[in-house]
């Protein structure tokens, strides 16, 4: 997926002219602590609420604080990777996207990176997760899923990450609610299963309802 995939159309651009009053007034209706400052399909920058608080008079337009917006951005054919680590190093709500000839395309926001991002995980779809430990040398995403193949299932989702003993944490999301045999045939091949969570219709819920808690909460 790439960041052009995941622009919202629910955040619109703050123009230069626009008062600071403004600008926060549309911060709260739209639930985010930035906007972009577009003139016309030019990005002129970012402006934070923390920029219109330190006005004198936010009555005035966001004009008169442009050496306040931070030139924040994305190429719209980047990886959607790229776009999770500048919203996460910069601490953004918002993060504007600009074409191939460097005119704004449209925002990101956070609340709909993760929803992008629930989907691509299959929170939503009913199976077990299955979280392995293994060393980084004897990694291989194709032995983990001929294993799982080969007992009748089927990866979701896979997530790889490190852990604090330097081995890989590899976190599966698995089709079926029932995966014992999928469990020991790993640990005959010598991974060690760190723990296992089967997802019934009460834990699916749950996982649901979480999500929507999320949800509400960003948009406080």
């Amino acid at each position: 997926m790439i960041a052009k995939e995941l622009i919202s159309e629910s955040i619109p651009p703050i123009k230069p002219d626009d008062t600071g009053v403004r600008a926060l007034k549309w911060m709260e209706e739209f639930k985010v602590s930035h906007l972009p400052v577009v003139d016309g399909r030019t990005f002129l920058g970012l402006v934070s609420d923390n920029d219109i608080l330190d006005m004198e008079v936010p009555e005035q337009s966001i004009s008169t604080i442009t050496d306040t917006f931070e030139k924040i951005f994305i190429h719209e054919n980047k990886h959607y990777y790229d776009a999770l680590k500048i919203i996460s190093d910069d601490h953004l709500s918002v993060l504007p996207v600009l074409n191939d000839e460097g005119l704004y395309a449209g925002s990101i926001s956070v609340n709909n990176i993760i929803e992008k991002l629930s989907t691509m995980v299959a929170v939503n779809e009913p199976g077990s997760v299955l979280i392995l430990e293994v060393r980084s040398n004897d990694y291989s995403l194709s032995q983990i899923s001929q294993i799982v193949e080969g007992n009748d299932a089927r990866i979701l989702s896979a997530h790889v990450a490190s852990n604090f003993e330097g081995n890989l944490d590899v976190t599966l999301k698995i089709n079926r609610s029932e995966i014992n045999g999928v469990i020991q045939t790993f640990q005959r091949y010598g991974y060690i299963i760190k723990s296992n969570f089967q997802i019934n219709n009460f834990y699916q819920e749950d996982l649901r309802n979480r999500f929507d808690s999320l949800m509400n909460f960003l948009k406080l």
